[in-house]
């Protein structure tokens, strides 16, 4: 995960400082992240797959596939 984070970051030009801020936490506990010295909770990763237009597969390093999964259809058949 924490080669993922700084990948996505690194790629799209942004500081750790501003990483920390598009998740609503502290610098270091960003630092944190990106060294591997803490596993982020979940709904910090899903903002950043949210922010990176990825899936938390993705940055979970579950998946090499970058691209995000479809939404699922809220319509049922037959209702």
């Amino acid at each position: 995960m924490k080669t993922r984070l700084r990948e996505l970051r690194e790629d799209n030009d942004l500081t750790q400082e501003q990483c920390a801020k598009i998740a609503y936490i502290s610098k270091n506990s960003y630092i944190r992240y990106e060294k591997g010295e803490r596993i982020p909770p979940l709904d910090t990763i899903a903002l950043f797959a949210k922010y990176y237009g990825t899936s938390i597969d993705y940055i979970s390093d579950l998946t090499d596939e970058k691209s995000i999964y479809p939404r699922k259809s809220n319509n049922k058949r037959g209702a």
